[in-house]
Order: C-alpha cells, then sequence, then structure tokens
C-alpha cells in the first residue's frame, strides 16, 4: 500500500510541468535583426579596385542576399587623416546603413606613407567608379549611391560628390583598354559628411593649421595648388548632390568653421544642403543620445531626398 502510494506521488510530481527560469517567447526587435542578419547579407571582402604606386586599394562589398531588386547603396570612406585608420575599424559606423538594408561598400585608400595627396581622392573617386561598373555583380540601384565618412572620410566623401571629371583625378582609374579612356565621375544620390574638412589650405598654415593635413600635402612647392585641387570649397556650384554634415561645434581636430563655410557657399549656390550640429560635440565620440540624433536626421535627410527604405523586391 504504500509503495502504491509513494508510485502516485512521484507520477504527479512527473505531470507538473518545470517553471522555466527565464521566458524567452522572441527578441526584441534589435537582437533579432542581429541574429538574422547574415540571412539578409553576403559579405564579399578585400576586392581590389585599384593597383596605383605599387599598392592594391581594396573595399569589401555588403550586398543583399534576400533582395531581387537593386538596392540604394552607401559608399563609405573611413578617417583618420589620410595617414591612418582602416576599413575594417569603421565598421560600426556601417551598421545603422545595414540594419537599414542598404548595400554598403566599405572603401580603404592609399595613405599618406604609400602615396601623398592627391592619391586618396584618386582613389575615392576610382572606388566609385568600380562600384558602378560592378553594379549588377552587387545589385547596385545607381541611381541611389549615397557617399559618406568621417572626417578625412568625410573629405573623400565630399570629393567623390563634388569633384568633376574635368579635375583629372580618374586617369589613373581610367577604363576601355587601348582605344579609349573613360574619365566620367558618376553621380551620386547624395553626401553624408561626418566632420569632413573642406578648405586645406586653411589647415597648411595659420590658427587652423592641423600637422595631418600638412603630411598629407607634403613638402612640394606646388603643395598650396595641390591643396587647391583636393578641396570640396574648390567644387561649389549649382547642380551638386545634397550634402548634409554633421559636426561637433567643439570639434579640435577639425575646425567647425571648414563645414560651416561649406554651408553657407553651397546655400548661396542654390544646392540643397544642412549643416547639423552636436552642440558642443568634438570629433566624433558623440554620446548616445547625440548619435541618435544625427542618424535620425539623417533618415529625414534621406526620406526628403527621394531615397527611401530598402525592399527585397
Amino acid at each position: 500500500m504504500l509503495r502504491k502510494t509513494a508510485l502516485v506521488f512521484v507520477a504527479s510530481l512527473l505531470a507538473v510541468p518545470a517553471a522555466p527560469s527565464r521566458a524567452f517567447a522572441q527578441l526584441a526587435p534589435t537582437a533579432d535583426w542581429a541574429t538574422h542578419a547574415q540571412n539578409e547579407y553576403q559579405v564579399i571582402p578585400n576586392v581590389t579596385y585599384l593597383v596605383a604606386t605599387g599598392y592594391e586599394s581594396k573595399l569589401d562589398v555588403y550586398k543583399r542576399r534576400d533582395a531581387t531588386a537593386v538596392q540604394p547603396t552607401l559608399v563609405f570612406y573611413h578617417g583618420g587623416g589620410w595617414i591612418g585608420g582602416t576599413k575594417e575599424a569603421s565598421f560600426m559606423s556601417i551598421m545603422p546603413w545595414l540594419e537599414m538594408g542598404w548595400n554598403v561598400v566599405n572603401v580603404e585608400y592609399r595613405m599618406a606613407r604609400v602615396a601623398p595627396a592627391p592619391a586618396g581622392v584618386e582613389d575615392a573617386l576610382c572606388a566609385l567608379r568600380f562600384v558602378v561598373a560592378q553594379a549588377k555583380t552587387y545589385g547596385v540601384d545607381t541611381n541611389r549611391i549615397v557617399v559618406s565618412g568621417e572626417s578625412a572620410g568625410g573629405h573623400l566623401a565630399l570629393a567623390a560628390g563634388m569633384i568633376p571629371a574635368t579635375a583629372g583625378f580618374t586617369s589613373v582609374c581610367a577604363g576601355g583598354g587601348f582605344t579609349s579612356s573613360d574619365n566620367a565621375v558618376p553621380k551620386v544620390a547624395a553626401v553624408i559628411n561626418w566632420y569632413g574638412i573642406t578648405d586645406l589650405n586653411d589647415m597648411l598654415a595659420g590658427p587652423n593649421v592641423r600637422s595631418y593635413a600638412v603630411q598629407w600635402l607634403g613638402s612640394s612647392g606646388s603643395r598650396s595648388d595641390v591643396a587647391k585641387s583636393v578641396s570640396p570649397m574648390t567644387y561649389v556650384r549649382a547642380g551638386l548632390p545634397p550634402i548634409l554634415s554633421i559636426q561637433g561645434d567643439a570639434d579640435p581636430i577639425v575646425p567647425y568653421s571648414q563645414n560651416v563655410r561649406l554651408r553657407d557657399a553651397l546655400t548661396k549656390a542654390g544646392v540643397t544642403n544642412e549643416l547639423f550640429t552636436i552642440p558642443g560635440g568634438g570629433h566624433g565620440n558623440f554620446k548616445p543620445e547625440e548619435r541618435t540624433r544625427a542618424y535620425v536626421k539623417i533618415r529625414e535627410f534621406l526620406s526628403k531626398n527621394g531615397l527611401e527604405r530598402a525592399g527585397t523586391q
């Protein structure tokens, strides 16, 4: 009798479901996206887009694998004063664009130790040309290419969006074989400039002198001419793509006045543009709430200029 009672008791215990230590009915939206991002993106690393001065300049492609239609695409240039930095170290800067569903091309370029100015500008333009030439391969919507970058990368994004073919910087990447010399510069849909340099001569002497700019330009007797040729301020004119600049007004590395002057010149030329100021902000490294405000502004800017979120069809 006792044995039968014990068996009934044990059976009753086994019939009671164990209470879970923690319930995970579903993931938070950000965790859900991070979990299945691998399903959405194919990563094609270290694609050589240019060989010059004995150096192979490379880029990484983050291509939507779950989309059948061509996608809006970000071309991103890392910072580092043209003397340092890597595309790999800037990965976190492109993550918001991946979450938006865009293709992303993360570009490296020749540093000053490999080749001084204007090599970085040549590479920026050659990378853009490469992306357009390989648009079918990488699913790029050539009507919705946005260029962006931080600091020196912001300068290169402005250069890619503003400098015309007549400046001659695409000669090093000219295509067409022996019978042609195509030096066209593809038109971009918008530029997102994170605290980029806009006037190099302003940084070679005087109160705004910066050692990284001096190092990139070198000591050539013609360096002021080279500085002018690679300065976005030189190319302000009507018909440029929309430009959004983002900068802290206490930036100690890139003078805030550089982007104030760019804004004023672009406005005078009739170019759609905005300068989004982070009050008290330094050279990047913005606080979480400041970065959130910046990306809200970016999304508003993209929407206002017809660059909506990507889709799968």
